[in-house]
């Protein structure tokens, strides 16, 4: 029996963070006393690393203001965490935390993160909900360049010695499903996240409720492979 990686996407398809996401970066444009776009644009974004964000959303300004503007939106994002607490900060999506037990206990598969978060923030949410030890790899954008590069996964697959045949990458954005098909594994994006399924069209499929992920995974994802 040959191990699957199960590779998840963090804001947008398992937790629900766009209120500290939207705060954090009008923060982050008063810095530079700029008006902050509006919550769509923010919103089409996520995913990317912060500095290619703040290029994409403000494309006019310098590198130096680039940078004091990631610097603001980190502040931003860590005192509302420190704050509130991760379960409010950042809520799981309905379900998640069931499903993500459920395909943990599994001794088929692996699970793994590959997530424009920095570090310490995905540390502060996996230890927030205790799911530490759910996951066997935790990529993120602190050692990696930006989404849609495919240096997570491929990192993902190092790690865990799978092949691409066997890597499943779950997520809500474009950048999401552009960096799977890149690092040639299989792309499945998610409805309720921040980007429309219009968006994420080199999905394999789409799914409307993560509990439908573990049939998925062992009939349709299993009929293909």
């Amino acid at each position: 029996m040959s191990l699957r990686l199960i590779l998840f996407d963090v804001d947008g398809t398992l937790v629900d963070s766009q209120a500290d996401i939207v705060a954090s970066m009008e923060a982050a444009f008063h810095a530079v006393g700029a008006p902050a776009p509006s919550r769509g644009l923010i919103l089409g974004i996520v995913g990317l690393s912060l500095p290619q964000a703040m290029e994409a959303l403000a494309p006019g300004r310098t590198r130096d203001d680039w940078a004091q503007m990631v610097d603001a939106y980190k502040s931003s994002y860590m005192a509302r965490r420190a704050e509130k607490g991760s379960a409010q900060s950042s809520p799981l999506y309905p379900h998640v935390r069931e499903v993500l037990d459920a395909l943990a206990a599994r001794d088929d598969l692996l699970l793994g993160t590959a997530t424009g978060k920095s570090r310490r923030g995905l540390d502060t949410l996996v230890d927030g909900f205790g799911l530490r030890g759910h996951f066997v790899t935790l990529q993120c954008a602190d050692d990696h360049p930006s989404k849609p590069h495919p240096s997570m996964i491929l990192e993902a697959m190092r790690e865990t010695g799978t092949e691409p045949g066997d890597t499943l990458m779950i997520g809500d954005t474009s950048f999401d499903m552009d960096m799977a098909v890149a690092a040639g594994v299989t792309p499945l994006g998610v409805s309720w996240g921040y980007h429309s399924p219009a968006r994420l069209g080199a999905a394999r499929d789409v799914l409307d409720d993560i509990r439908d992920l573990p049939a998925w995974i062992d009939t349709t994802w299993k009929a293909a492979s």
